[in-house]
């Protein structure tokens, strides 16, 4: 009701109490529960698709839980840049958010170091010599962000470029470690990120068990780092099998 004329306008404070989030787990449980119901070591199920953008060289999408990622290849092509022969191609990536894909709405941009990430996780993987003087380039946009973005976005690129026929010594599969307490969570949430104490990321070629990228935040003791690798190396392995099938199922299907 609006206040008489004259009288003293009514007013109102808001609540100064600081919210603070309930922790996911207690200290020194051991026996807490994923809020996605899943193991320490269980990743998240994996769902990949080819050619999702008819007017790329080559594409794909993936999609883990709630993370959810597009990327497109365009090239090899004629570099705009001006500059001297080279025996091999150049690489260009560039990684990107969608303004509804976080949970702060409207806050979706470029992320420059999440592109020199996926630069460094990609070029070891890719025959550069097999296209000189000319580019690649790899457009990654993250449509829903869920956890575990940067290795969503690595192995996908990876299926976008087979799919757009780069040459390749094998496909390049990511999975990162999150460090909860004393606890080791493979392929965590959004959740569970915000919560970590570190994290530790892996990048391979799974037939060629070798390692693209390595990068870690945190204090990790040694004993911890060595598992979570072979965590991530294992994963990566599993990983790697079911982007070949996408691969091979997405070849089955033009033939026909």
């Amino acid at each position: 009701m609006a206040a008489k004329p004259g009288s003293a306008p009514t007013t109102y404070s808001p609540n100064l109490g600081q919210k603070t989030r309930p922790p996911i787990f207690k200290d020194n449980d051991l026996d807490w529960v994923r809020p996605d119901g899943r193991g320490f070591h269980q990743c998240r199920p994996a769902f990949f698709r080819t050619g999702a953008v008819n007017s790329a060289s080559g594409s794909a999408y993936a999609e883990l839980g709630n993370t959810k990622v597009i990327v497109s290849v365009f090239g090899p092509r004629e570099s705009k840049k001006a500059m001297m022969y080279s025996d091999t191609g150049r690489l260009n990536c560039n990684v990107s958010y969608t303004t509804f894909g976080t949970p702060v709405r409207g806050q979706g941009s470029d992320h420059k170091e999440f592109s020199s990430m996926l630069h460094k996780a990609l070029e070891g993987a890719i025959m550069l010599e097999s296209f000189p003087k000319t580019t690649v380039d790899v457009f990654a946009l993250v449509l829903e962000s869920g956890g575990s973005d940067l290795p969503v976005v690595i192995s996908c690129a990876s299926l976008a470029l087979a799919d757009a026929g780069i040459m390749m010594y094998d496909l390049v599969a990511a999975v990162s470690v999150a460090c909860l307490g004393k606890n080791l969570v493979i392929d965590p949430i959004l959740e569970e990120e915000s919560y970590q104490d570190g994290s530790l990321m892996l990048t391979c070629m799974p037939s060629r068990y070798e390692v693209t990228q390595l990068t870690f935040t945190g204090e990790w003791p040694t004993p911890d780092i060595n598992e979570a690798m072979q965590l991530c190396l294992d994963a990566c392995n599993k990983l790697g099998k079911v982007m070949r099938t996408c691969l091979k199922e997405a070849a089955s299907a033009s033939q026909e």
